[in-house]
């Protein structure tokens, strides 16, 4: 464990990647933009909030998933998953993503195609054995990828996304196929590839305090733009790790300078993130708000540190 401290501090100073603090708290420095939200910050969600619904429905059949994935995401018909690979916990979905404020256009063409790799379900130990314990579900994930992409045999770019394990297969596309741009949320950091391979195509969105994060201390993360945000300080570590919560947070975070993600969050019901400011029911005051007075967050658990 020693040893990996100084491995992920080289990687860290090798990497064009980038860290970002965790600036959702009380004393944010952007408490005058809309909603208390960095710039910087919108600009990643409005980037990543796609993905984040894409991953969120990866998980077929959980009661959580969104009804209605906005107007820039399709759900295509995957290839059949075999009785062996499904024995093992693997599982995708694929979309087609369509370019913002284009939704109504009866000739618009897709823009990117989403493979969405599930990540773990709890139903049993299976998806953390082939998963984690073993290597198997990289080398099903890598092997449905290259045959979709037969399949559909287009110029059309590929886009891998994914939650928890998810995220780790969505990491190893990305490492093997450096074209292909990848999107992770609350992320596994157990992988095999090679870290700093396509680290410039990588981000990922991690809530902070959850569960997974401290697994994440013993060895170096794959390289990528890393966005920290703490959207419900009061919840317990496993509660952050859902997908569904944070997939709501960067998708109101969004709605700030998207109306597409807008559409998201009132077709949804989304509601407002626990950290921001404003009472629990408070409406999104949609794309193009101006903060006029300061936004002051709720402050996180010191316990989830």
């Amino acid at each position: 464990m020693l040893r990996a401290i100084p491995m992920a501090l080289a990687l860290l100073l090798l990497s064009g990647c980038v860290t970002y603090p965790d600036i959702s708290q009380s004393r944010s420095p952007c408490r005058v933009e809309p909603g208390g939200w960095c710039g910087f910050v919108r600009s990643a969600a409005v980037e990543a909030y796609p993905y984040a619904i894409a991953a969120t429905n990866a998980y077929v059949g959980d009661d959580d998933l969104f009804q209605d994935p906005g107007p820039n995401l399709k759900r295509l018909e995957r290839l059949e998953i075999a009785e062996e690979d499904l024995r093992k916990g693997f599982g995708y979905e694929v979309f087609e993503q369509f370019a913002p404020g284009s939704a109504g256009d009866p000739e618009r063409q897709p823009i990117a195609r989403i493979v969405s790799f599930r990540g773990t379900d709890f139903d049993g130990f299976t998806d953390i054995f082939y998963g984690t314990l073993r290597d198997d579900q990289i080398d099903i994930a890598l092997r449905y990828f290259e045959a979709e992409m037969a399949r559909f045999d287009d110029d059309v770019p590929w886009i891998a996304t994914g939650h928890s394990l998810g995220g780790a297969l969505a990491t190893e596309i990305s490492i093997k196929y450096p074209n292909v741009r990848a999107y992770m949320f609350n992320t596994s950091p157990f992988y095999r590839g090679e870290a700093m391979t396509n680290d410039m195509r990588r981000l990922v969105f991690n809530e902070r305090g959850e569960v997974l994060r401290r697994f994440a201390r013993y060895g170096p993360a794959p390289a990528s733009d890393v966005f920290t945000i703490n959207c419900g300080p009061a919840n317990g570590s496993f509660t952050k790790h859902k997908i569904r919560p944070l997939a709501d947070c960067i998708t109101w975070i969004a709605a700030y300078d998207s109306e597409d993600a807008l559409a998201v969050v009132r077709a949804n019901d989304i509601r407002k993130p626990m950290v921001e400011c404003g009472a629990p029911d408070k409406e999104h005051p949609g794309a193009g708000f101006r903060q006029f007075v300061p936004c002051v967050h709720i402050a996180r658990r010191h316990d989830d540190d």
